[in-house]
C-alpha cells in the first residue's frame, strides 16, 4: 500500500509541475485578457494541488517528483513550434486542452494502476483530474 501511495503521489506531483510549466510557457503568447485570467486561475490551482501533494509525499517519506527530462523537453519544444507557427489564442487553448487530456488520461491510468494507494492520495489524484476537466471546459470558448 505504501509503495502505491508514494508512486501515485509522485505522478501527481510530476503532472502538476508539468501543467504549471506549460501554462507559464503559453502565457507569453496570449493576447485575450480573459484567457490570461483562465490560465492564471488554473496555474494557481495546480500550484495549490502540487503543494498538497508535496505535503502528502513528505508525510509518506518521499520527495516531490520532477517531470521526466525528455518529456519536458519534448513538450516545451512542440509547444514552441506550434505557437511560433500559429500565435493565436485559439492555438493556446488547443494546446492547453491537449495537455489537460494527457493529464486526465495518465492520472486516471495511475489511479487504476495504484489501486492500493491510500484514500487521501487517490482523492488528490481525483482532484487533479477534476481540475483538468474543468480547465478543459473553460478553454472551449477560446477555440
Amino acid at each position: 500500500m505504501e509503495d502505491h501511495t508514494r508512486e501515485l503521489l509522485k505522478e501527481c506531483s510530476s503532472g502538476c509541475k508539468m501543467a504549471i510549466n506549460s501554462i507559464n510557457q503559453m502565457r507569453e503568447f496570449v493576447t485575450d485578457e480573459k484567457l490570461k485570467c483562465v490560465l492564471d486561475q488554473y496555474d494557481k490551482k495546480h500550484k495549490e494541488l502540487e503543494e498538497d501533494t508535496a505535503k502528502l509525499l513528505q508525510k509518506h517519506g518521499s520527495e516531490e517528483q520532477e517531470p521526466g527530462m525528455m518529456a519536458s523537453m519534448f513538450s516545451r519544444f512542440m509547444t514552441d513550434i506550434k505557437l511560433l507557427v500559429n500565435k493565436d489564442d485559439s492555438q493556446v487553448a488547443k494546446l492547453a486542452m491537449d495537455g489537460c487530456n494527457m493529464g486526465i488520461q495518465s492520472l486516471s491510468e495511475f489511479i487504476n494502476k495504484y489501486e492500493d494507494a491510500s484514500s487521501e492520495s487517490i482523492a488528490i489524484a481525483k482532484k487533479i483530474v477534476k481540475a483538468e476537466e474543468q480547465f478543459m471546459q473553460e478553454l472551449k470558448e477560446f477555440l
